[in-house]
């Protein structure tokens, strides 16, 4: 008995520690960030810790079209690796052809977004934004039915998800939720970052040699007080206001009216496109939009939310002039008298030589790398076609 005793303390401290190490094995490792220097860590939810596991999964729902009502579409169906993660259209299609009054966003750096979509300040996490084009309806995108049934039942039935989605949150009796979903993509899409472009390495690197001397007028131009163009694309992501791991407070989402609309009558922009006046029905917000990040902009044409200037030339005419007119048609109207119009957007006097120079600085923020990095291709292409069904 004394044996037994003694033993007892031991035998509970044993187990205790096979306990512990079990849940130790069974904890997904974390994502390691491998970011330049000059680049903050996203910041991450506290209920959405990344993992590698978590990563992994999101890559094989991106680029899985199950995702999809009709199996049609997938998110990387407007979210071309190739493009920086746009779809060179000027307006989405969805998934039953229907076509959308927005051009899709890139999702690199999304990240760091203070706030996501073009005009919505209250989509801010992307766990919540993903639900908008697997179910919403207005315009259908992916067009799933909710609550999200027929997905799972679909996903089940797939060896990859028979084993990602348990290793991914082991700690779930049923792994298999909309809610795992959407923070496997979340994951997924936060180490989507682009940070080394050209200009990445001429400016944080200081390699003299990794632009050109056209680029590096330009940039001045950039940065010069007539033209302004960083009141709007500021900071390390070249876009609006960015929140980050440290950043206290985070940023306060922008939006701006730049003049590319000015119908007649109560709305100065088309109705299926009036911007945060949508969300807020503040008439000093029809024709707000967010500004975009300006990082790999030479492969993202189309331009503007709905993308109605074709070049990147255009787009600084528009700019040079203060607001676009347009002369006939439905929305016809002088942009520049829109009375919404940021005072930011003012014109500028501009020579042709100048344009090229800020073009090709503008060209210098395309990270060739990431527009085909293995990590953010597609998965689905190494497995065997019969195999992708199982």
């Amino acid at each position: 008995m004394r044996i037994v005793r003694r033993l007892f303390p031991l035998l509970v401290l044993a187990a205790a520690s096979i306990g512990v190490a079990s849940a130790v094995a069974q904890a997904p490792p974390p994502y390691v960030w491998t970011l330049p220097a000059s680049v903050p860590r996203p910041r991450v939810p506290a209920d959405n810790p990344m993992t590698a596991g978590k990563v992994a999964l999101g890559r094989y729902l991106f680029y899985d079209t199950r995702l999809s009502r009709n199996g049609t579409q997938a998110c990387a169906t407007c979210h071309e690796q190739a493009r920086a993660f746009t779809d060179g259209k000027p307006r989405a299609v969805g998934s039953t052809g229907a076509i959308h009054p927005r051009g899709a966003m890139s999702l690199v750096n999304v990240a760091y977004a203070s706030s996501l979509t073009w005009a919505n300040p209250s989509q801010t996490r992307l766990e919540d934004q993903a639900l908008v084009p697997m179910f919403g309806d207005h315009p259908i995108e992916l067009g799933l039915e909710p609550p999200g049934a027929a997905l799972l039942a679909a996903l089940r039935q797939v060896d990859v998800y028979q084993r990602l989605l348990p290793a991914a949150f082991p700690g779930d009796a049923d792994p298999f939720t909309i809610g795992n979903v959407t923070r496997a993509l979340a994951a997924f899409e936060r180490t989507i970052v682009s940070a080394r472009s050209p200009y990445d390495r001429y400016h944080y690197d200081r390699d003299d040699a990794a632009i050109s001397p056209e680029a590096k007028r330009g940039e001045q131009l950039f940065f010069s007080q007539p033209l302004s163009c960083f009141r709007c694309h500021n900071g390390f992501n070249f876009s609006g206001a960015t929140d980050f791991d440290g950043h206290r407070g985070g940023g306060t989402p922008e939006y701006h009216n730049t003049g590319l609309y000015n119908l007649a009558g109560a709305l100065s922009y088309p109705p299926e496109n009036t911007g945060v006046y949508e969300v807020t029905h503040r008439p000093e917000d029809v024709g707000r939009f967010k500004a975009p990040t300006l990082r790999n902009i030479a492969v993202t044409a189309p331009y503007m939310h709905d993308g109605s200037i074709a070049t990147l030339g255009e787009a600084l005419e528009h700019y040079a002039a203060g607001g676009r007119t347009v002369a006939d048609g439905p929305n016809r109207g002088s942009g520049r008298d829109n009375p919404n119009k940021s005072p930011i957007v003012r014109g500028f006097p501009i020579t042709a030589d100048e344009q090229r120079d800020l073009i090709a600085f503008l060209g210098t923020l395309t990270d060739s790398e990431l527009l085909r990095d293995p990590r953010f291709a597609n998965p689905w292409l190494a497995i065997r076609e019969e195999d992708r069904w199982r």
